[in-house]
């Protein structure tokens, strides 16, 4: 009786229903977009493409583990954790290729080595990718490991001395190469030049995400500059042996080594590490994003099913007095969320396939997630999401008509009239405790100095203070109104009117202002809280760079030869290398660099607050003062941790210092850090010298694409390469921002269009129709200047405890042209929202509205 009852009531009563329906569609598009991404990163498939015709890799392992041992009540529990390395880490050829060969279905093994390669192209001084320009990497190999494709020449030659090169057929046809010519390529060391001798073409079709460039074996080991040791090995079976069945003697072969062996889609993530780094990134920004979506839906939806639920009070208050039991309407509200709901969730979880989709190729586009990672999609985000809006639909249907089921009958006549003039005990209590919960969250985050730390909980205080506004709001609302009351009537006869509406149905403008505040205070947060660390971590690199010019490469990065050229030029005091890293202490983090010792101060201060960066060496490592205090280090101590390809090291601490968002949070010798990265040519130069810039171009003139800037230039280089990282942000918290944006046009709509009868009876009073549509705009901007300025101090003091915990400063980057924005943006919300439906309830004869039923 109550479905078919609730079925009639939606029908027809659409036009109520809409404003709930919107909010509910939009948050199951949300939840599946995130689902799609949080899935991607869980079972996104990595294919292989250079390991195709290899069944079998061998390989090292990619992970640092950590094993804990909890002995509790008699009990031992045992917890392993494992956290993937920056750097490729190699394996040592000597015992693991004979483990190999031995196993038994092993027909051949072939020895793999892959490293950076980059074409110069002679027209431009630029790197060559595989689509035509220097996105896509080109590695380099030995030419006896071209089977693992396999590859076969079309053209030419094998190489044979050190200066043959053979070059895949993408790069031939994209740069008219061919046997015979000449090629740069800038590798490891310092740029030399090739004789190109073949061209070879992969059996199956050009490689999509790589070019690939073969040299003699000799020169590819020294290239690789790592002796002894190899990327991978390819191991192709007997004839009648299987994969599973080679797989399983392989890894009996190499166990108590730290080699891993991978078959299938498992080859993937060996060949493509940032594809395999990229999974726990979209997971991490899936979940987070899906969980801010879950608040902000919440919030919103119990927002506008409260606002559909007042609208509907003198219904329901009637059904109460023709004896309708509480259970009955719960009941009834139940059945009608659920309807709504799953409509809403259905076609909502339809139209979040191709958003996530476009987010996955935004993703892509901006480089935070590598083509490599292919999107996976199934039925269970768009499950998850018609469940989540089915169960958020009647929770907030519930929570929405916990009073009008509650009181008396006779008392919800009442209120069908008038507004009741104090919110229940119980929406009091939890909104001072949300309120409380803020400032707590707000103390947290100012003790907080890592990024992953302070991120989540970032968020997290806004949608919690957005929670405390909405459950206070009719208290905030009167507060303002009485605040306002001046200004206001000062307007004429509309803004006296305005007051009135804003005194006497606090409640209704609560439901307003609740998605307004929200809206700016997390638009204000994403869009501040990445200026806020740029700005504190380039006015540290500012202050800490003694250098006179910065070198900064095209390409890959700087040649150490370039630096050892200026050097032994005259008037070069100082020339100091910086290339970069991540490093593990236990299973956390840290950002490093590398940087030669001599002359460091004449180029570099870290400010140090302890010890001296004097006489630093391979024995060395300067901390940051996070660093050190979370670590308990101070000069003298031994620090312990694993470098980016997973070489366990022990240094010496040298010295602690102050400017680590500048520098990062470990400095090491140059010589130590670039034996253990994938790419060790330095990312700058640090260059002290009275020498001219023309000058110093003029004595870098065999070294192509390096370029000599000012530190201020270089800064600025620097700086786009960290906008790049506030759009992945941006573009992650967008869908977020979108569906707050529609939820305050939502409400706002709402809100004016059940007021026809209030019109009308304005109307009959004597007000014109312009009186009454000025009467809307001076409530539409009271509620807004409320909104917005709630919204700009929960995220002023989000953005201060932020500030304070991760740069040590309560100033916070705030862009005021931006600011502006976001307040323009949500005014033209609000007034759009405001005088389209209040035009469209304006239409009808004020006696029509006025004597119609109910």
């Amino acid at each position: 009786m109550m479905l078919r009852y609730a079925l009639q009531t939606v029908r027809d009563r659409k036009g109520g229903f809409v404003g709930t329906f919107l909010a509910l569609m939009c948050a199951a598009a949300l939840v599946t977009a995130c689902g799609t991404l949080l899935e991607t990163g869980l079972r996104g498939t990595i294919k292989t493409e250079r390991y195709a015709a290899a069944p079998v890799i061998v390989s090292a392992d990619q992970n640092v583990h950590q094993t804990t041992v909890k002995h509790k009540k008699g009990k031992t529990k045992v917890k392993h954790k494992a956290k993937p390395i920056a750097e490729r880490a190699w394996l040592r050829v000597d015992d693991i290729e004979s483990r190999i060969k031995s196993a038994p279905g092993v027909a051949t093994v072939v020895p793999e080595l892959t490293f950076l390669a980059q074409p110069v192209i002679p027209e431009t001084g630029k790197g060559a990718g595989p689509d035509g320009g220097a996105d896509a990497p080109t590695y380099g190999h030995a030419w006896k490991s071209a089977t693992l494709t396999p590859f076969h020449l079309v053209d030419g030659k094998a190489p044979r001395s050190s200066h043959d090169l053979v070059i895949d057929r993408g790069l031939a046809d994209r740069t008219g190469l061919r046997p015979g010519d000449r090629l740069t390529v800038q590798s490891t060391q310092s740029p030399r030049d090739y004789r190109i001798t073949g061209v070879a073409a992969p059996q199956h079709g050009a490689l999509t995400h790589q070019a690939s460039l073969f040299f003699s074996s000799e020169e590819a080991e020294r290239l690789a500059a790592h002796p002894g040791k190899v990327t991978a090995f390819g191991v192709v079976p007997a004839k009648g042996t299987s994969v599973a069945d080679l797989k399983t003697a392989v890894e009996q072969a190499v166990e108590g080594t730290t080699a891993q062996v991978s078959a299938g889609d498992e080859r993937g993530p060996v060949e493509f590490l940032d594809a395999a780094g990229a999974r726990v990134k979209l997971v991490s920004m899936g979940g987070a994003m899906g969980g801010t979506s879950l608040l902000v839906a919440v919030l919103v939806v119990v927002g506008t099913f409260a606002l559909s639920i007042q609208q509907r009070h003198r219904e329901l208050a009637l059904l109460r007095a023709v004896a309708a039991t509480p259970k009955q309407i719960r009941r009834l509200l139940g059945r009608e969320a659920l309807v709504v709901g799953a409509v809403a969730g259905a076609v909502g979880a339809l139209a979040g396939l191709p958003l996530g989709g476009w987010l996955h190729e935004r993703f892509v586009a901006t480089g935070a997630v590598p083509a490599t990672l292919e999107r996976t999609v199934s039925v269970f985000p768009p499950l998850v999401a018609v469940g989540a809006t089915l169960l958020g639909a009647w929770a907030a249907a519930r929570i929405a008509g916990r009073r009008i089921v509650r009181i008396r009958p006779a008392q919800a006549l009442a209120e069908a009239q008038v507004e009741p003039g104090r919110p229940a005990w119980s929406r009091i209590v939890a909104g001072l405790v949300l309120l409380v919960g803020g400032g707590v969250l707000v103390a947290v985050l100012s003790v907080l100095h890592t990024e992953a730390a302070s991120t989540p909980v970032t968020f997290l205080t806004v949608v919690v203070f957005a929670c405390a506004i909405a459950l206070l709001g009719p208290f905030v609302v009167r507060a303002a109104a009485a605040l306002l009351r001046g200004p206001l009537r000062l307007t004429g006869p509309g803004g006296k009117l305005a007051h009135a509406n804003l005194r006497g149905n606090a409640a209704r403008m609560a439901a307003v202002v609740t998605p307004l505040a929200l809206l700016t205070g997390m638009a204000c947060t994403v869009l501040f809280v990445q200026p806020t660390l740029d700005d504190a971590a380039r006015a540290q690199a500012r202050e800490g760079i003694r250098a006179d010019w910065v070198l900064a490469a095209q390409g890959p990065g700087v040649p150490a030869q370039a630096a050892r050229k200026l050097r032994t030029t005259d008037g070069v005091e100082a020339a100091t290398e910086v290339v970069r890293t991540t490093v593990r202490v236990g299973l956390d983090k840290y950002s490093a660099q590398g940087v030669t010792p001599e002359d460091l101060a004449r180029t570099w201060d870290p400010d140090v607050t302890a010890g001296t960066i004097e006489g630093f060496g391979e024995g060395s490592v300067a901390v940051s003062e996070l660093a050190a205090d979370r670590l308990g280090l101070k000069p003298g101590s031994t620090l312990k941790f694993t470098l980016g390809d997973g070489t366990r090291t022990e240094l010496t601490v040298r010295a602690v210092y102050a400017r680590g968002l500048g520098f990062g949070d470990l400095t090491m010798a140059h010589d130590l850090v670039a034996r253990h990265v994938d790419n060790p040519l330095a990312t700058t130069v640090l260059v002290r010298s009275d020498r001219t810039q023309q000058q110093l171009v003029a004595d870098l003139d065999k070294f192509p694409g390096v370029h000599v800037l000012t530190p201020s230039a270089a800064d600025d280089l620097q700086a786009e390469s960290r906008r790049t990282n506030a759009e992945v942000n941006l573009l992650a918290m967008g869908l977020v921002l979108a569906f707050t944006a529609i939820a305050v046009v939502n409400t706002l709509a709402m809100s004016v269009s059940e007021r026809i009868r209030e019109f009308a009876m304005l109307r009959l009073a004597g007000a014109t129709r312009r009186q009454v549509l000025r009467m809307l705009r001076t409530e539409a901007l009271a509620v807004l200047f409320i909104g917005t300025g709630l919204g700009s101090g929960v995220a002023l003091a989000v953005l201060t405890a932020f500030s304070v915990g991760m740069t040590g400063s309560a100033a916070p980057t705030v862009v005021p042209l931006v600011y502006v924005s976001v307040l323009t943006v949500a005014g033209l919300l609000a007034l759009i929202a405001t005088a389209l439906p209040g035009r469209a309830a304006l239409k009808p004869l004020p006696v029509t509205v006025a004597t119609a039923k109910e």
